[in-house]
């Protein structure tokens, strides 16, 4: 059983003893110790805080505790029931709320959830915020509101309606063509929240769709994550023919895969570099993407003539790049894209529209729109931890193993990276899980396989 504490929030199997998992009395904790962090930051002027959750089987316990919690600390709960991630970021907004907290554990098994904890912005604590929630927590200084002086709690199914309405209102999605195009798409939203928003976007689109796993019910038809492995259903379907592309999205609908008309993965590093392609297109500035993320968006950000960023792996240290920068669009490679005309955050719904925006506008098939972009292949790869595992020495180890080479760059704000002339590899500790994630990526997939396990092996001979 695993309880992981972290700046991106607190993430843990269900059930088990306090302290090791994701319990109601952990759940108590945090809850107060985020209500508590919000209360010192000064940012409580409407006294309410959004609450969102995907479909989880263990959402429905998770949210009464959550929303209890928020109550006895005095704070008015605004619930917008089965919603997604960036709904729930978007409905912080719109509500003038002073936080938010997501329940949903993304692309883990059904086993787990989470709570993701939003500013009043609707964006993910800072990691300087995130650590003060922890050593709150920590300390367990907390005080309830008195009888009188107890939070209200409010239910508004709206949000979903509200953000749809949001991306249609964006400048670069193109409804006409849209439209003009009669799209036919199969979705796989992986019983999921996915199933309840993505019918209704596809409506107000015009696109023509059949579902997959649609049903909401948390029972997830297989592995989450949106990774081609996990997704050979989708794919026979596509392969079948009659339709223009295959949407895939994770259960909170925050990473975004599509599927060619011939039913091959159009490849998830590809998504944001597509979406990318099409703003830069309209809205030339500059890009960014973490360090793990494919080196294509670079290529195709400098072919527009414009500068390419990296952050560390994270979505707030994506968006805190972005608004140093001023980038018009950026994003992870897991199929994350982050748009600033609609909010700082990931959003698959946004992802959907401008891509087949794109796609429309073109007028061309998902396979050959796929060619237009560099041909690079990655390898992701993990390197399971032991309690006894000393990661810090071992990422300062590679780096001194390659840090003389002239032919490697080296890159340490958030794990190692080595970037050679061809081909690049990246070793971090995950946020969500206990291992060492060593992403590769190079010409052909055989290659950037190989590169990482080269480097698996280094690490292996480091702890014999």
């Amino acid at each position: 059983m695993t309880l992981i504490k972290s700046i991106s929030g607190i993430r843990g199997t269900i059930g088990g003893r306090t302290g090791d998992t994701l319990n109601p009395l952990d759940i108590v904790k945090f809850t107060t110790a985020y209500a508590t962090f919000i209360r010192r930051s000064g940012h409580s002027a409407s006294n309410k805080i959004v609450v969102g959750r995907d479909a989880r089987i263990s959402g429905d316990m998770v949210r009464n505790v959550v929303c209890g919690t928020l109550m006895g600390m005095g704070y008015d709960v605004l619930d917008i029931g089965l919603a997604t991630t960036p709904t729930t970021e978007l409905a912080v907004r719109m509500s003038a709320a002073d936080g938010g907290i997501i329940i949903t554990a993304s692309h883990n098994p059904r086993q787990w959830n989470a709570l993701k904890l939003l500013n009043n912005e609707g964006e993910f604590l800072t990691k300087a915020d995130g650590n003060e929630v922890l050593e709150i927590a920590a300390k367990e200084d907390f005080e309830y509101a008195e009888v009188d002086h107890m939070g209200h709690y409010t239910q508004d199914n709206s949000f979903n309606e509200r953000h749809i309405q949001s991306v249609l209102g964006l400048k670069l999605v193109d409804l006409e063509a849209i439209r003009n195009a009669h799209f036919k798409v199969v979705a796989d939203t992986i019983n999921s929240v996915g199933g309840i928003i993505l019918p209704a976007l596809f409506k107000a689109l015009g696109v023509e769709y059949t579902m997959l796993n649609g049903e909401p019910n948390g029972q997830f038809a297989h592995n989450p994550e949106p990774l081609e492995k996990n997704l050979g259903g989708i794919m026979s379907r596509v392969a079948e023919g009659g339709y223009d592309l295959g949407i895939v999205v994770d259960p909170d609908v925050d990473r975004l895969a599509f599927i060619q008309e011939d039913g091959k993965m159009y490849g998830e590093e590809y998504t944001l570099v597509t979406v990318a392609d099409y703003v830069l297109d309209h809205t030339p500035g500059c890009t960014v993407s973490n360090l793990s993320s494919t080196r294509a968006l670079r290529d195709v950000t400098e072919k527009h003539g414009c500068k390419y960023y990296a952050a560390a792996v994270g979505e707030v240290n994506v968006t805190t790049k972005m608004k140093e920068v001023g980038a018009v669009i950026g994003g992870e490679g897991n199929g994350g894209v982050i748009y600033p005309e609609s909010h700082y955050g990931r959003d698959a719904l946004v992802g959907i529209a401008l891509f087949l925006s794109s796609l429309a506008q073109k007028g061309i098939k998902a396979s050959e729109l796929r060619k237009t972009f560099p041909a690079y292949q990655m390898a992701k790869n993990r390197i399971d931890l032991t309690p006894d595992t000393d990661v810090d020495a071992i990422l300062v180890k590679v780096k001194e193993m390659y840090g003389h080479q002239d032919d490697v760059k080296v890159t340490d704000i958030d794990g190692v990276k080595l970037d050679f002339p061809n081909c690049w590899v990246h070793l971090r500790k995950s946020n969500t899980e206990p291992i060492i994630r060593v992403y590769s990526e190079a010409a052909t997939a055989e290659e950037a396989d190989a590169l990482g396990k080269k480097l698996m092996q280094v690490v292996y001979d480091m702890q014999k």
